[in-house]
């Protein structure tokens, strides 16, 4: 079922349905966005955090997109990785610690600077992740079967747009 959904069930005293701006000075198109955004972001984590327990039982869901980042750009500095995915140096500190216990990351001596740190995936963590990343994807396909592939490249374009935006 959709929760909130946009558009569907949302309308004026009068039947109509809700647009423009809201008594509080609001557009209703961006109380539509909160809504979505908000719903989708809710059952993302859920998702990630079921999916990301399949990689290792205690590994937390907001460990995923480090190892998305990781797969995708190869060996990383802690500080890199805390500054893409907007946390503290303490954080990703805490967080990579906990990774390289479980056998997903290690580190290494970076090569240019011999007091920083490059963090990568294990192979264990690489196979782990991929299968994962894989199930995920899957999960798309099934989701959007119904969409034609314009309207998801065109979500997937407004999505990085807005990611873009709101970049630290």
């Amino acid at each position: 079922m959709h929760e909130g959904g946009n558009g569907e069930g949302h309308r004026t005293k009068s039947g109509a349905p809700a647009s423009g701006v809201d008594q509080g000075g609001v557009d209703q198109e961006f109380l539509a966005l909160e809504r979505e955004l908000t719903v989708l972001l809710r059952r993302a984590r859920a998702s990630s955090g079921e999916m990301v327990r399949e990689v290792h039982p205690d590994l937390e869901s907001s460990a995923y997109g480090l190892l998305v980042r990781l797969e995708e750009l190869g060996r990383q500095r802690a500080t890199e990785l805390a500054a893409y995915i907007g946390v503290g140096k303490a954080t990703m500190s805490r967080q990579l610690r906990a990774l390289e216990e479980m056998g997903v990351v290690a580190r290494e001596p970076d090569p240019a600077d011999g007091r920083a740190w490059l963090v990568h995936l294990t192979e264990e963590g690489r196979v782990r992740f991929r299968a994962v990343r894989d199930a995920r994807r899957a999960r798309y396909v099934r989701e959007l079967a119904s969409w034609d592939r314009k309207e998801v490249a065109e979500l997937a374009r407004l999505l990085h747009r807005l990611n873009r935006g709101v970049e630290g």
